[in-house]
């Protein structure tokens, strides 16, 4: 019987890793293509940050920041740009599973708008200040480039999120529920 047990917690383990590791793939593929109706301004959505703080959410700091690492260096493959985004993907990723340990956050998907809408301007903000000390040395001409980019990414961002977090979280708790049972 302990057998069957183990057999059974192993499936549940790799429906988990399976539920990674397809959302990421359906966020990357997010991040390529241009849907009509879902841009702003010519920005789209952020589909790996929204998978970073709906994952993170449910995480410890330390699961967190190495999630963060690698979607900042997915999120780098997909744009080959010059300042990493890893630095503040990991920021976010720690900052968002602090929220959620000092019960700042509840679980429900307005919370989750604001916290992505709060995290897309602190991960724009630190790629701005990397983007700044590698390339222009002025703040102010970054301040003036970024500015827009930021806010327009963040709300569009956050206006997205519910739609990619709801299903996550329903679907990981369904995979998760049974593991916990054994």
């Amino acid at each position: 019987m302990r057998y069957q047990s183990q057999k059974t917690l192993d499936i549940w383990k790799i429906f988990n890793i399976l539920l990674v590791v397809v959302s990421v793939a359906v966020c990357s593929i997010l991040m390529l293509v241009n849907i009509p109706g879902v841009e702003l301004l010519e920005t789209n959505p952020n589909w790996l940050l929204i998978w970073l703080v709906s994952w993170s959410v449910q995480r410890t700091v330390g699961q967190s920041a190495i999630s963060g690492l690698a979607i900042g260096w997915i999120y780098d493959g997909i744009t080959i740009s010059a300042p990493s985004h890893v630095l503040s993907f990991v920021v976010v990723a720690v900052v968002t599973s602090s929220l959620q340990k000092q019960k700042y956050l509840g679980e429900d998907f307005i919370s989750i708008a604001l916290v992505v809408f709060f995290m897309s301007i602190l991960s724009e903000a630190i790629y701005a200040v990397q983007y700044t000390i590698q390339y222009f040395g002025s703040v102010t001409i970054a301040i003036a480039q970024y500015q827009q980019i930021a806010i327009i990414s963040a709300i569009i961002t956050s206006i997205w999120s519910p739609a990619f977090y709801y299903p996550f979280k329903l679907i990981s708790n369904k995979i998760e529920s049974p593991a916990r049972r054994m």
